[in-house]
């Protein structure tokens, strides 16, 4: 039986092996450390959690990454397992204790009769006789395999600190007022002169911005991300302000080239500007809002922005050092690269952020992996399920954008209800519409219920019934 290798112990890696192994495929587990440790980790076992040891929320129903939980669950995921059987109180979330999960995690795999780990690092590209390998080697990927992945594909390799701007849900955006406009009416790329929202601000509306953004509290670095530069040409918009107060209208904020319609005698001060984020345009990203503050003051700036009042955010605003592919451009649906199949990524470094959303991937990875080796189909789970949903924005769920001096707008996002198709809410009964929230809150459960379904199609699919 032809081994399949994977690179990397930790979630994904894991998570990848155990898939692999359940389908009565052999796998070969290659994890460095101890041999070679890292700056974050602190120990030799598989599955390490190296900041929280939370997994977020535990409620399927009206949370994505409960939704996600669930998926896994129901796909016989190790991570899942391990997590349930070492959980703490903490209250609607799923809190384990580290170092019993970290154990289980490496105790299951250890005895598994289908997986061998052995304990080494794969310096560079993984040798040409593994005919199919899985690399899940995280956001601290070794400096040579990065170099070996970067020569590969040519794309840059994203180790500096790469500045994540916060992306909004498009629903909780007030259009009554915000406008859609490109400046100077100019449409890009597949655009049509309208692919902006834009927020006026008054001279005093920008000035409390400011002094908000001074004023916010900021996270610090980790010890092992203090060496690594800003990039230039991304900084953090505090970074920015603190250049100068005007600073920012003569940059992402300019308010040239726009018109409110709303109020079109009246020239704002400075317009904060939203590009679309996904293809199915339910995500929109703050352009030059990338960000060192702490989320909730993010959360309690960014909601002083005109329209955004009640802004509910996908994802918040960061600054670290990363290591991640630009993978709408290099993988392929089967998470393969295009440059060499024989290699499939997994995890972090495939562009998904969070414990959970990496073991997802390595989860999918493994089974991807699992049926080409059987000579089945590498299909994955519809878009309409988180685990799709995941899979399909890295791999061409994305709106890429050119930002210049050779960076992309991809970034690492967690699992949130923006990425899945949009669907019409339960009719309400007796003649009562929801609204608002209870609106939302339906939708979302529809969206999850919707979810479980359509996964428990693909999972009793023919190809799935070997497994």
């Amino acid at each position: 039986m032809t081994p399949i290798h994977i690179v990397g112990g930790g979630l994904a890696g894991s998570e990848a092996a155990w898939q692999i192994a359940q389908a009565g495929e052999r796998a070969i587990l290659h994890e460095m450390r101890p041999v070679r440790m890292t700056e974050a980790h602190k120990t030799p076992g598989l599955a390490e959690l190296v900041c929280s040891n939370s997994f977020r929320s535990d409620d399927w129903l009206n949370n994505a990454v409960g939704l996600l939980h669930e998926e896994m669950r129901r796909a016989g995921s190790l991570i899942m397992t391990a997590g349930d059987a070492n959980k703490l109180p903490a209250g609607g979330a799923l809190a384990v204790d580290r170092e019993g999960f970290s154990d289980e995690v490496t105790r299951r795999l250890d005895a598994h009769a289908n997986i061998e780990i052995v304990r080494e690092e794969v310096a560079g590209l993984p040798p040409p006789g593994w005919d199919s390998v899985i690399i899940a080697t995280g956001p601290l990927t070794s400096p040579a395999l990065s170099a070996a992945i970067q020569n590969l594909t040519g794309e840059k390799e994203l180790a500096f600190f790469d500045a994540i701007a916060p992306i909004v849900h498009k629903d909780s955006i007030d259009f009554g007022t915000v406008w859609l406009q490109s400046r100077y009416d100019k449409p890009g790329p597949g655009g049509t002169g309208a692919d902006y929202i834009n927020c006026p601000l008054d001279k005093s509306q920008y000035e409390a911005l400011i002094d908000a953004l001074l004023a916010g509290e900021k996270t610090e670095f980790h010890d092992w991300e203090k060496s690594t530069p800003y990039f230039e040409g991304c900084l953090p918009i505090e970074v920015m302000a603190e250049r100068g107060r005007e600073t920012l209208r003569h940059g992402p904020l300019k308010p040239v080239g726009l018109t409110n319609p709303h109020n079109p005698e009246e020239k704002p001060y400075a317009i904060v500007q939203l590009r679309q984020d996904n293809a199915l345009g339910t995500l929109w990203n703050m352009v030059g809002f990338q960000t060192k503050l702490k989320y909730g003051a993010q959360s309690e700036i960014f909601r002083m922005i005109p329209g955004l009042e009640k802004a509910r955010f996908a994802r918040l605003g960061g600054l670290h050092r990363n290591t991640f592919l630009n993978s709408p451009k290099v993988l392929d649906g089967a998470l393969r690269l295009k440059a060499e199949p024989r290699l499939r990524f997994a995890g972090q470094i495939t562009g998904v952020e969070g414990y959970v959303e990496s073991a997802a991937i390595g989860l999918m990875a493994g089974r991807l992996a699992a049926a080409e080796e059987r000579g089945e189909p590498c299909d994955t789970p519809p878009p309409t399920t988180a685990l799709g949903a995941l899979v399909n924005h890295i791999t061409g769920g994305h709106l890429e954008a050119d930002l210049g001096e050779g960076r992309r707008s991809f970034q690492p996002m967690n699992i949130n209800y923006g990425l899945f198709p949009p669907i019409d809410p339960p009719k309400p009964q007796a003649g009562r519409r929801p609204r608002g929230k209870e609106k939302a809150r339906a939708r979302r459960q529809a969206i999850s219920r919707r979810a479980l379904d359509d996964l428990a199609a693909w999972l009793s699919r023919p190809a799935a019934a070997a497994e």
